[in-house]
């Protein structure tokens, strides 16, 4: 039997991010029984993400697509997070050039 894609998460942060953290360890943990992916990118190291997603941290994207900002969805959050994770991976929109 053929073993699922794992789902690429990205996640945007900065150091010392309390609800980043907070965001992570959630979505680890309605994910506990689905490979999956972290990259956690710094914001902090590009002025770019920095004007972009600075004040609206953490930004989580599931395959490729925008899923969370600031905070996960209330209801239904995992089924939301599935349902985001099944779709077809695009490549990565930040909206920068």
């Amino acid at each position: 039997m053929k073993r699922p894609e794992p789902i690429r998460l990205r996640l945007y942060s900065r150091p010392g991010c309390h609800l980043c953290d907070q965001m992570r360890r959630e979505v680890d943990e309605l994910l506990a029984d689905r490979p999956h992916e972290w990259e956690v990118v710094d914001v902090d190291g590009d002025p770019e993400l920095t004007r972009r997603y600075g004040e609206t941290l953490p930004v989580l994207f599931v395959n490729g697509r925008i899923f969370a900002r600031v905070r996960l969805p209330r209801l239904a959050r995992r089924l939301r997070l599935l349902r985001a994770a099944d779709r077809k991976e695009e490549p990565l929109r930040t909206g920068l050039a």
